[in-house]
Protein backbone atom coordinates (compact mmCIF):
# COMPACT_ATOMS: atom_id res chain seq x y z
CA UNK A 1 0.00 0.00 0.00
CA UNK A 2 1.45 3.37 -1.04
CA UNK A 3 1.53 6.51 1.06
CA UNK A 4 -1.31 8.04 -0.94
CA UNK A 5 -3.46 4.98 -0.25
CA UNK A 6 -2.90 4.99 3.49
CA UNK A 7 -5.57 6.33 5.72
CA UNK A 8 -4.73 9.76 7.03
CA UNK A 9 -6.11 10.12 10.56
CA UNK A 10 -5.82 13.90 10.47
CA UNK A 11 -7.88 14.17 7.29
CA UNK A 12 -10.43 11.72 8.68
CA UNK A 13 -10.78 13.69 11.90
CA UNK A 14 -11.07 16.95 9.98
CA UNK A 15 -13.79 15.49 7.82
CA UNK A 16 -15.77 14.22 10.81
CA UNK A 17 -15.44 17.64 12.46
CA UNK A 18 -16.62 19.42 9.31
CA UNK A 19 -19.44 16.90 8.98
CA UNK A 20 -20.72 17.59 12.49
CA UNK A 21 -20.17 21.35 12.34
CA UNK A 22 -21.72 22.45 9.03
CA UNK A 23 -21.49 26.16 8.28
CA UNK A 24 -25.02 26.20 6.83
CA UNK A 25 -26.36 24.60 10.00
CA UNK A 26 -24.64 27.19 12.18
CA UNK A 27 -25.99 29.99 10.00
CA UNK A 28 -29.50 28.55 10.25
CA UNK A 29 -29.30 28.33 14.05
CA UNK A 30 -28.10 31.92 14.31
CA UNK A 31 -30.82 33.17 11.99
CA UNK A 32 -33.42 31.16 13.90
CA UNK A 33 -32.40 32.81 17.17
CA UNK A 34 -32.71 36.26 15.56
CA UNK A 35 -36.13 35.26 14.23
CA UNK A 36 -37.32 34.32 17.72
CA UNK A 37 -35.99 37.62 19.09
CA UNK A 38 -38.03 39.64 16.60
CA UNK A 39 -41.08 37.51 17.34
CA UNK A 40 -40.64 38.20 21.07
CA UNK A 41 -40.24 41.92 20.30
CA UNK A 42 -43.48 41.85 18.31
CA UNK A 43 -45.33 40.20 21.21
CA UNK A 44 -43.94 42.79 23.62
CA UNK A 45 -45.10 45.55 21.29
CA UNK A 46 -48.61 44.06 21.25
CA UNK A 47 -48.64 43.99 25.05
CA UNK A 48 -47.57 47.64 25.21
CA UNK A 49 -50.26 48.57 22.66
CA UNK A 50 -52.93 46.82 24.72
CA UNK A 51 -51.84 48.66 27.87
CA UNK A 52 -51.07 52.06 26.30
CA UNK A 53 -53.18 52.32 23.11
CA UNK A 54 -52.43 56.03 22.69
CA UNK A 55 -48.74 55.47 21.90
CA UNK A 56 -48.75 55.42 18.10
CA UNK A 57 -45.03 54.85 17.63
CA UNK A 58 -45.33 51.39 19.20
CA UNK A 59 -47.70 50.35 16.41
CA UNK A 60 -45.06 51.31 13.86
CA UNK A 61 -42.48 49.23 15.72
CA UNK A 62 -44.92 46.31 15.90
CA UNK A 63 -45.46 46.43 12.13
CA UNK A 64 -41.68 46.56 11.55
CA UNK A 65 -41.05 43.67 13.93
CA UNK A 66 -43.66 41.41 12.32
CA UNK A 67 -42.36 42.25 8.82
CA UNK A 68 -38.78 41.40 9.78
CA UNK A 69 -39.94 38.24 11.53
CA UNK A 70 -41.84 37.09 8.42
CA UNK A 71 -38.78 37.78 6.26
CA UNK A 72 -36.51 35.82 8.59
CA UNK A 73 -39.01 32.97 8.71
CA UNK A 74 -38.92 32.59 4.92
CA UNK A 75 -35.12 32.88 4.86
CA UNK A 76 -34.79 30.21 7.55
CA UNK A 77 -36.95 27.83 5.54
CA UNK A 78 -34.57 28.16 2.61
CA UNK A 79 -31.52 27.82 4.85
CA UNK A 80 -33.00 24.66 6.35
CA UNK A 81 -33.36 23.13 2.88
CA UNK A 82 -29.78 24.10 2.05
CA UNK A 83 -28.49 22.63 5.30
CA UNK A 84 -30.41 19.39 4.73
CA UNK A 85 -29.02 19.07 1.20
CA UNK A 86 -25.50 19.72 2.48
CA UNK A 87 -25.87 17.00 5.11
CA UNK A 88 -27.05 14.52 2.48
CA UNK A 89 -24.02 15.34 0.32
CA UNK A 90 -21.65 14.77 3.23
CA UNK A 91 -23.37 11.48 4.06
CA UNK A 92 -23.03 10.38 0.45
CA UNK A 93 -19.29 11.12 0.54
CA UNK A 94 -18.71 9.48 3.92
CA UNK A 95 -17.98 6.00 2.57
CA UNK A 96 -15.06 7.45 0.54
CA UNK A 97 -13.34 8.38 3.80
CA UNK A 98 -13.97 4.98 5.32
CA UNK A 99 -12.50 3.14 2.35
CA UNK A 100 -9.44 0.96 2.67
CA UNK A 101 -7.98 2.87 -0.30
CA UNK A 102 -8.82 6.45 0.59
CA UNK A 103 -8.37 9.11 -2.04
CA UNK A 104 -9.27 12.54 -0.69
CA UNK A 105 -8.40 14.44 -3.86
CA UNK A 106 -10.58 12.66 -6.42
CA UNK A 107 -14.34 12.43 -6.11
CA UNK A 108 -15.94 9.03 -6.43
CA UNK A 109 -18.26 8.69 -9.47
CA UNK A 110 -20.84 6.87 -7.34
CA UNK A 111 -21.24 9.76 -4.91
CA UNK A 112 -24.04 11.47 -6.93
CA UNK A 113 -25.93 8.17 -7.10
CA UNK A 114 -25.59 7.69 -3.34
CA UNK A 115 -26.75 11.26 -2.80
CA UNK A 116 -29.84 10.67 -4.97
CA UNK A 117 -30.64 7.50 -3.04
CA UNK A 118 -30.28 9.31 0.28
CA UNK A 119 -32.39 12.21 -0.98
CA UNK A 120 -35.14 9.79 -2.00
CA UNK A 121 -35.18 8.17 1.43
CA UNK A 122 -35.05 11.57 3.16
CA UNK A 123 -38.08 12.78 1.19
CA UNK A 124 -40.02 9.73 2.36
CA UNK A 125 -38.87 10.36 5.94
CA UNK A 126 -40.00 13.99 5.78
CA UNK A 127 -43.39 12.99 4.35
CA UNK A 128 -43.98 10.43 7.08
CA UNK A 129 -42.89 12.94 9.72
CA UNK A 130 -45.55 15.34 8.46
CA UNK A 131 -48.17 12.59 8.60
CA UNK A 132 -47.03 11.66 12.11
CA UNK A 133 -47.16 15.25 13.36
CA UNK A 134 -50.51 16.08 11.75
CA UNK A 135 -52.21 12.88 12.90
CA UNK A 136 -50.83 13.21 16.42
CA UNK A 137 -51.89 16.86 16.72
CA UNK A 138 -55.39 16.15 15.43
CA UNK A 139 -55.83 13.16 17.73
CA UNK A 140 -54.79 14.95 20.92
CA UNK A 141 -56.68 18.13 19.99
CA UNK A 142 -59.91 16.27 19.33
CA UNK A 143 -59.51 14.14 22.45
CA UNK A 144 -58.96 17.25 24.55
CA UNK A 145 -61.97 18.95 22.97
CA UNK A 146 -64.12 15.90 23.75
CA UNK A 147 -63.03 15.93 27.40
CA UNK A 148 -63.62 19.68 27.75
CA UNK A 149 -67.06 19.74 26.14
CA UNK A 150 -68.15 16.61 28.01
CA UNK A 151 -66.94 18.05 31.32
CA UNK A 152 -68.68 21.38 30.84
CA UNK A 153 -72.02 19.79 29.90
CA UNK A 154 -73.12 18.83 33.48
CA UNK A 155 -72.36 22.36 34.65
CA UNK A 156 -74.48 23.88 31.91
CA UNK A 157 -77.50 21.88 33.08
CA UNK A 158 -77.79 24.39 35.91
CA UNK A 159 -78.25 27.22 33.40
CA UNK A 160 -82.02 26.66 33.32
CA UNK A 161 -82.16 27.49 37.02
CA UNK A 162 -80.32 30.78 36.56
CA UNK A 163 -81.93 33.97 35.38
CA UNK A 164 -79.16 35.38 33.21
CA UNK A 165 -81.42 37.37 30.91
CA UNK A 166 -79.71 36.09 27.72
CA UNK A 167 -81.90 34.02 25.42
CA UNK A 168 -79.15 32.24 23.49
CA UNK A 169 -77.38 31.28 26.74
CA UNK A 170 -80.03 28.64 27.39
CA UNK A 171 -79.03 26.80 24.22
CA UNK A 172 -75.57 26.00 25.57
CA UNK A 173 -76.66 22.79 27.38
CA UNK A 174 -77.79 21.52 23.98
CA UNK A 175 -74.90 22.83 21.85
CA UNK A 176 -72.02 21.58 24.01
CA UNK A 177 -73.15 17.90 24.18
CA UNK A 178 -73.81 17.96 20.44
CA UNK A 179 -70.33 19.30 19.72
CA UNK A 180 -68.79 16.72 22.10
CA UNK A 181 -70.67 13.94 20.31
CA UNK A 182 -69.54 15.15 16.88
CA UNK A 183 -65.91 15.44 17.97
CA UNK A 184 -65.98 11.97 19.56
CA UNK A 185 -67.46 10.54 16.33
CA UNK A 186 -64.65 12.12 14.30
CA UNK A 187 -62.03 10.58 16.61
CA UNK A 188 -63.55 7.12 16.28
CA UNK A 189 -64.22 7.40 12.52
CA UNK A 190 -60.74 8.49 11.48
CA UNK A 191 -57.72 6.48 12.74
CA UNK A 192 -55.54 9.45 13.69
CA UNK A 193 -53.76 7.57 16.45
CA UNK A 194 -53.14 4.50 14.30
CA UNK A 195 -51.80 6.65 11.48
CA UNK A 196 -49.49 8.45 13.88
CA UNK A 197 -48.09 5.21 15.31
CA UNK A 198 -47.69 3.65 11.86
CA UNK A 199 -45.95 6.75 10.47
CA UNK A 200 -43.65 6.91 13.48
CA UNK A 201 -42.70 3.25 13.00
CA UNK A 202 -41.97 3.87 9.31
CA UNK A 203 -39.84 6.92 10.12
CA UNK A 204 -37.75 4.92 12.58
CA UNK A 205 -37.29 2.07 10.08
CA UNK A 206 -36.28 4.44 7.28
CA UNK A 207 -33.88 6.39 9.47
CA UNK A 208 -32.29 3.18 10.74
CA UNK A 209 -31.91 1.87 7.19
CA UNK A 210 -30.40 5.18 6.09
CA UNK A 211 -27.79 5.06 8.85
CA UNK A 212 -26.94 1.46 7.95
CA UNK A 213 -26.39 2.53 4.35
CA UNK A 214 -24.30 5.59 5.23
CA UNK A 215 -22.05 3.77 7.70
CA UNK A 216 -22.01 0.42 5.87
CA UNK A 217 -22.59 -1.56 9.06
CA UNK A 218 -24.34 -4.49 7.35
CA UNK A 219 -23.01 -6.95 4.80
CA UNK A 220 -25.28 -5.68 2.00
CA UNK A 221 -23.94 -2.12 2.42
CA UNK A 222 -20.31 -2.73 3.44
CA UNK A 223 -17.96 -1.87 0.59
CA UNK A 224 -15.21 0.32 2.05
CA UNK A 225 -13.12 -2.59 3.41
CA UNK A 226 -12.49 -4.19 -0.01
CA UNK A 227 -8.92 -3.73 -1.25
CA UNK A 228 -9.54 -4.16 -4.99
CA UNK A 229 -10.85 -0.95 -6.58
CA UNK A 230 -13.10 -2.60 -9.20
CA UNK A 231 -14.62 -4.97 -6.66
CA UNK A 232 -15.22 -2.10 -4.28
CA UNK A 233 -17.00 -0.09 -7.00
CA UNK A 234 -19.19 -3.08 -7.91
CA UNK A 235 -20.01 -3.64 -4.27
CA UNK A 236 -20.86 0.06 -3.87
CA UNK A 237 -23.23 -0.13 -6.85
CA UNK A 238 -24.88 -3.20 -5.35
CA UNK A 239 -25.18 -1.40 -2.01
CA UNK A 240 -27.09 1.47 -3.65
CA UNK A 241 -29.43 -1.00 -5.34
CA UNK A 242 -30.00 -2.89 -2.08
CA UNK A 243 -30.72 0.35 -0.25
CA UNK A 244 -33.33 1.51 -2.79
CA UNK A 245 -35.01 -1.91 -2.69
CA UNK A 246 -35.10 -1.93 1.10
CA UNK A 247 -36.49 1.63 1.29
CA UNK A 248 -39.19 0.77 -1.26
CA UNK A 249 -40.09 -2.36 0.71
CA UNK A 250 -40.53 -0.35 3.91
CA UNK A 251 -42.65 2.22 2.09
CA UNK A 252 -44.79 -0.35 0.26
CA UNK A 253 -45.37 -2.34 3.45
CA UNK A 254 -46.74 0.82 5.06
CA UNK A 255 -49.01 1.51 2.07
CA UNK A 256 -50.30 -2.07 2.16
CA UNK A 257 -50.99 -1.83 5.88
CA UNK A 258 -53.03 1.34 5.31
CA UNK A 259 -54.95 -0.39 2.51
CA UNK A 260 -55.72 -3.34 4.77
CA UNK A 261 -56.89 -1.01 7.53
CA UNK A 262 -59.23 0.87 5.19
CA UNK A 263 -60.64 -2.34 3.73
CA UNK A 264 -61.16 -3.70 7.25
CA UNK A 265 -63.06 -0.57 8.24
CA UNK A 266 -65.32 -0.91 5.20
CA UNK A 267 -66.04 -4.55 6.01
CA UNK A 268 -66.92 -3.72 9.60
CA UNK A 269 -69.26 -0.88 8.58
CA UNK A 270 -72.84 -1.92 9.63
CA UNK A 271 -74.35 -0.30 6.53
CA UNK A 272 -72.03 -2.22 4.23
CA UNK A 273 -72.72 -5.49 6.06
CA UNK A 274 -76.47 -4.99 5.77
CA UNK A 275 -76.22 -4.33 2.04
CA UNK A 276 -73.98 -7.38 1.53
CA UNK A 277 -76.38 -9.58 3.52
CA UNK A 278 -79.27 -8.51 1.26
Amino acid sequence: MTDSEKTNPTENSNYVENFSNSSSTSMWLTSKIVEYLFLAAFVCALVIISIFPDIQVVKVYAAAFVSIWLFLFLVNQQLLKTSSQSDLTKKAELYNYLSANNNFLESNPLTPAREKALQYSQELIDDYKKIRGTSRSLYYTLQLATVVFSGITPILVLVDKLDVGISWFKWLPVIFPAVASIVASIVTSFPFQENSVAANTTVELLEAEQEKFVLGVTESYRCYDIEDESQRQNKAKQAIENFIIQVNNIHLNQVQELSKTKSGEKNTDPAVQSVESK
